[in-house]
């Protein structure tokens, strides 16, 4: 009886409970690999063809959050799961306080490329929602593909590696793919350079430590993540003189960013003196990793397939705060660079984290013996999406840099810190990039 009546709702009650993206292009597309292989569909972006390196990315939420993640500048974006944009797109715009940074997804604007789907939704639905993915790609400037076979790309991509790529729209889908030495490759270019800070800038003066933020790339989750507890933000260029006021800080944290490390070698010189002169706390995420790695003695390579997803499985090698020696932890990752495992590891430093997969180097440590506080880590902490498993790392961090200060200043510091706001409100989300 009862879904009988619901059955017989007037029509004006079921009224989509979405929205219609509209009509959608129907100017033709393609997908060029330079290894050779084309893929066809239909344009739902820019219609502006563009080249750039073919990555995928498993994750399953979160497409607005990857798509102005930095750390895809020059990339032509796979995403594997099947439908994508059936919730839509939010405003991007957040106050700048003690809990937000200016932004509600991870920068200004989208960072990638270019993306590529199987099925882009006709229809979107969240309460956020202020527009379609279709109509971000347009006004953004981005192409954007449909109807591609994504399973066989990403195939492709395990099989061969990363690919330079061309999306070709509209008369320039009728062309030929091509020829090798056309194909550009977004790794000999200083991608960091393009999307740090030019000018430094704060974010929660009032906080009650000072944390300076080398920006290579910082995803607005990462800044939200220290502002929210309570640290003053000083975020500075990437290859900005930290020496030269270093003293005015409690601790120094380095982020992501896009590109190969070996681009910013005059970052690695600054952190070297850095790393040799201070004693003060030193965190860094994915490329802030690898950049601390450098500075210590170790080598970057170049991955064959990178990491890409919300599901990297890692295993704790040390313990170091809220981290357990030999607890597997579930993280989000995108890079295509790595720290070389070496034996011996430099003196003073050790293996972190290793990648239970494929067994790269996942994070490092500096050693009791050294007297240091020095952390770096491959993964994303503080995600944005995917799972928050080491999202305690930052207190960890924070709780060394306010031990430290009170060591300096003799007075007491708390040792636990209430992150039940951030929890509560993860799902939205944050970033800064000048």
């Amino acid at each position: 009886m009862f879904a009988r009546s619901i059955i017989r709702l007037p029509t004006t009650l079921s009224r989509g409970f979405a929205t219609h993206t509209g009509p959608l292009s129907a100017l033709p597309a393609v997908l060029h690999l330079k290894t050779g292989q084309s893929f066809h569909g239909r344009s739902f972006g820019s219609p502006r063809s563009i080249f750039g390196e073919t990555v995928f990315s498993t994750s399953i939420t979160s497409y607005t959050e990857s798509m102005t993640d930095p750390s895809y500048r020059g990339q032509i974006l796979v995403f594997t799961t099947p439908l994508i944009g059936n919730y839509g797109v939010p405003s991007n715009n957040a106050p700048i306080d003690s809990q937000d940074v200016g932004v509600v997804l991870e920068s200004q604007g989208i960072q990638c490329s270019a993306i590529v789907v199987a099925d882009v939704a006709e229809k979107f639905s969240h309460h956020s929602a202020v527009e379609s993915l279709a109509s971000w790609c347009r006004r953004s400037n981005i192409p954007a593909i449909t109807g591609v076979d994504t399973r066989a790309v990403t195939r492709l991509l395990r099989d061969q590696g990363t690919t330079l790529g061309r999306l070709a729209i509209g008369p320039d889908a009728c062309a030929p793919a091509p020829a090798s030495e056309q194909y550009w490759d977004p790794a000999v270019e200083n991608l960091v350079d393009q999307v740090s800070t030019k000018y430094p800038y704060q974010l929660n003066p009032s906080g009650d430590i000072k944390i300076a933020v080398l920006d290579f790339g910082a995803k607005a989750n990462i800044l939200r993540s220290l502002v929210r507890r309570n640290a003053a933000v000083t975020v500075l260029p990437w290859n900005y003189d930290f020496n030269a006021i270093r003293d005015k800080f409690d601790g120094l944290f380095l982020t992501n960013g896009p590109g190969n490390p070996s681009q910013c070698m005059e970052a690695v010189s600054i952190l070297r003196k850095t790393l040799q002169e201070w004693n003060k706390p030193v965190f860094g995420i994915c490329m802030g990793h690898q950049i601390i790695g450098m500075a210590a003695g170790l080598e970057a390579y170049r991955m064959t397939f990178g990491n890409r997803g919300h599901n990297q499985p890692v295993l704790a090698l040390a313990s170091a705060g809220s981290i357990k020696a030999g607890r597997v932890y579930v993280t989000s990752q995108n890079h295509q660079y790595a720290l070389k495992l070496s034996d011996p590891f430099p003196q003073g430093w050790e293996p972190f984290f290793i990648n239970c997969n494929d067994s790269s180097v996942e994070g490092i440590k500096s050693t009791p013996e050294s007297g240091k506080k020095v952390w770096g880590v491959q993964f994303h902490p503080e995600s944005a999406g995917g799972p928050l498993d080491t999202i305690e790392m930052f207190t960890d961090f924070l709780h060394e840099c306010r031990v430290h200060k009170a060591e300096s200043i003799k007075t007491p510091v708390a040792t636990t810190f209430d992150v039940a706001s951030f929890m509560v409100e993860q799902p939205a989300r944050v970033q800064v990039t000048a």
